[in-house]
């Protein structure tokens, strides 16, 4: 296992739509426990392969604060194939977009299609803090991040900020 370099924001992988994932290979559990290592690491709750520079359907998520309470989940391919008409608001970050956090309206209540990496199928429900984390990172999948869902002027801001801010990192390189 070892932690990986995020990608961060304004890096235009970010925006790429990610492929299937297709045969469970020992090298797609190798990213998973990698992906996993480099979320506890950072740390965060949930993390897409994008966001390690690996455009495949893999996301990983994890909602226990306390290390001995941990329970990872490995969405393989996920599919969300049902969502409630409830919204919820949750103050979301974003581990490619660091140490900005704003609200996010997204549905409360979600139905999730995945392979596990035994390669089984599982459909869950999910809702609250669990279904916000997944609808987040499987938008990462589909080149959406969580600024997108801000007003135009917020995301505007959070954008300029971040430009700015590689930009100056790559004057000092």
């Amino acid at each position: 296992m070892a932690i990986r370099p995020l990608v961060i924001l304004p890096d235009r992988k970010l925006r790429l739509v990610s492929e299937p994932v297709g045969p469970i290979t020992d090298e797609v559990k190798a990213l998973a426990a990698d992906m996993l290592e480099t979320m506890y690491d950072a740390p965060g709750i949930g993390l897409a392969a994008i966001q390690i520079g690996v455009p495949k359907r893999i996301v990983v998520i994890d909602l226990a604060k306390n290390p001995e309470e941990r329970s990872p989940m490995v969405l393989v391919d996920p599919e969300i194939t049902w969502i409630s008409e409830e919204k919820r608001v949750h103050e979301e970050g974003c581990l490619s977009i660091p140490e900005y956090y704003e609200e996010v309206e997204r549905p409360d209540r979600i139905r999730v299609r995945y392979r596990d990496l035994a390669g089984e199928t599982v459909e869950t429900e999910a809702d609250g803090i669990l279904a916000t984390c997944i609808q987040h990172e499987v938008d990462h999948l589909n080149g959406v991040l969580f600024v997108d869902y801000l007003s135009r002027l917020k995301r505007s801001r959070v954008l300029k900020k971040f430009e700015k801010a590689a930009k100056r990192e790559s004057e000092d390189a």
